[in-house]
């Protein structure tokens, strides 16, 4: 389990991750896979949830316009498998990004906490954290052999340079 930068308590009281614009979200969480099989059996979610491209699909959101992950509660704001959540899902609101060929740590500034706090100490030293958590040699293993987990997101900042093998 990824240490969080978020405090939990913040998170409850945003509206932000895990709702999505469209039902085909690029921001959509994408799985690792080792953790497909997993997910089905834990789970009720049928096999046909998870796209070709091993996304978890969302559904329409019965409260609201936008679609949400299937395992978030939009009434509390709670994820049904918190606990043993995806590792796209522990990571964010950072991502593992793809840029002309080199592979960065980002970050969503969508994140009203991540936008205020950033530039903080507690920021940089969780930055550290996590590029030396990804950075070890069992990361840097997992990373390869899941290429699907580094995306080409859009409107991030980038925060590090991780030292994937080619």
């Amino acid at each position: 389990m990824i240490k969080q930068f978020v405090p939990q308590e913040y998170c409850l009281k945003c509206q932000g991750c895990c709702r999505f614009k469209e039902a085909n979200s690029a921001w959509s969480p994408c799985l690792l896979d080792e953790e497909i099989q997993g997910l089905l059996d834990r789970t009720d979610l049928p096999a046909a949830s998870i796209s070709i491209d091993r996304r978890i699909q969302p559904v329409a959101n019965s409260h609201g316009a936008e679609f949400i992950c299937p395992f978030l509660n939009s009434l509390d704001n709670k994820c049904a498998i918190y606990t043993g959540r995806p590792f796209e899902c522990q990571l964010y609101p950072f991502l593992i990004n793809l840029r002309k060929g080199r592979v960065l740590l980002t970050v969503d500034l969508n994140c009203p906490y991540v936008y205020e706090n950033i530039n903080s100490q507690g920021a940089k030293d969780y930055i550290v954290y996590l590029c030396d958590f990804l950075n070890s040699p069992k990361q840097l293993k997992m990373l390869k052999n899941n290429p699907q987990i580094i995306q080409a997101y859009e409107e991030v900042r980038e925060v590090a340079e991780l030292r994937l093998p080619h």
